[in-house]
């Protein structure tokens, strides 16, 4: 029987299949995931948990036996008995293909749909409405596999079912409401039983389901306390974990009604002399600054068009940070004579350069001291 301990941080949808497995197998697994024990973005950096965690990534498990695995799949399969893996090889590759089916199918569109109504991500309705096609296609394949099957895979709870279930979990606890449902009648059957297993009920608690669909308000949620980290993994698979992104945010970025993306508007379809009063007049100088910048190595930019391909290879890199800042970048002079100068509109009251918010990628930014003369926070200045 397997044991040790489970690295975490609260609420990881990833680790409650770990635990829920342990659940069912009687694995003895400590989960470890509140400060001071775990923090996360400290605990998982030191060097004592990256020497067995070279990634840093949670969840992680350190078995008693001196087993160290990442990737929660992996672990829950670890931890889990024979009944949960499958009891011949058909039923282990039936529990596989879930297992894939739940992080490939539905976690992406799961999180595009999702994150946004919580205030952790911006808006995208072209994103979204594919996302709730996709799940309603994801619907529908699982409505009918579930015609004639009280579980996804044999007579009895695997890998699959946990594997599945947790992964619609804040689907139906937060835009599954009665209406997109009721089509899913099987479906619905089948994740009620599972999530009212006592096993289950041991790591999530009583699941309550979605009374109304939750919808994207436009700004970050002040009571939202669940905390994630934006990844970029690759192009259908956007988001891997819940961490501190949000906490990060809330903490360092002064809450603000100012709507960026209408200033963006204004200023790319209005000409100056209407754009430039109408940001005077709306803009939230406490929730935004605004700073000058100059590029400090003039003497290295030789011609024209190698300072444009310079600036907008930086303006590729910094694309992560859309979101929080606005720019405006000049390259003055001639060749052999050339300046590069602009002015940011930033969230918050500090350089956001150095606000570690994943927003600079690939990109070397000198962040002055504030008594440096060039440096000038405009908004400030009397």
């Amino acid at each position: 029987m397997a044991a040790g301990t489970l690295y975490t941080y609260p609420d990881n949808f990833r680790a409650y299949k770990v635990q829920i497995a342990a659940k069912y197998s009687g694995a003895d697994v400590k989960v470890v995931q509140d400060p001071p024990a775990f923090k996360l973005g400290e605990t998982n950096k030191s060097a004592e948990f990256l020497k067995k965690f070279p990634l840093g990534k949670v969840p992680a498990f350190e078995g008693n036996d001196g087993t160290l695995l990442t990737e929660s799949n992996a672990i829950a399969f670890y931890v889990a008995n024979e009944t949960l893996r499958g009891c011949s090889v058909q039923e282990q590759a039936a529990v596989q293909m879930f297992v894939n089916f739940a992080d490939n199918e539905i976690m992406p569109s799961a999180c595009t749909w999702v994150y946004p109504t919580l205030g952790i991500m911006q808006f995208n309705k072209q994103n979204t409405e594919r996302a709730k096609g996709e799940l309603k296609n994801v619907m529908c394949y699982l409505n009918e596999h579930l015609k004639t099957r009280t579980v996804l895979v044999g007579e009895r709870v695997t890998l699959a079912d946990i594997s599945v279930a947790c992964n619609l979990l804040m689907l139906y606890q937060q835009v599954f409401d009665p209406s997109f449902r009721q089509p899913y009648g099987n479906v619905n059957r089948w994740f009620m039983t599972i999530v009212n297993q006592p096993q289950v009920i041991d790591v999530l608690g009583n699941v309550k389901l979605c009374e109304k669909m939750s919808q994207f308000d436009g700004e970050f949620s002040e009571s939202c306390q669940i905390e994630f980290l934006i990844l970029n993994l690759n192009e259908m698979k956007l988001f891997e974990y819940m961490t501190t992104y949000y906490k990060f945010l809330k903490n360092v970025f002064t809450c603000s009604k100012f709507v960026l993306d209408e200033w963006k508007r204004m200023y790319s379809n209005n000409p100056v002399d209407v754009a430039l009063p109408w940001f005077w007049e709306n803009a939230d100088f406490e929730g935004y600054s605004i700073w000058f910048c100059e590029y400090l190595y003039p003497e290295d930019l030789k011609m024209v068009f190698m300072a444009s391909n310079l600036v907008s290879g930086a303006l590729q890199r910094l694309d992560s940070m859309r979101k929080h800042a606005f720019a405006s970048i000049l390259i003055l002079g001639e060749n052999k004579n050339t300046k590069i100068q602009g002015v940011w509109f930033c969230r918050g009251q500090d350089l956001i350069f150095d606000a570690r918010i994943n927003s600079v990628v690939d990109l070397q930014i000198y962040v002055p001291e504030q008594n440096e003369k060039w440096v000038i926070n405009i908004s400030q200045m009397e």
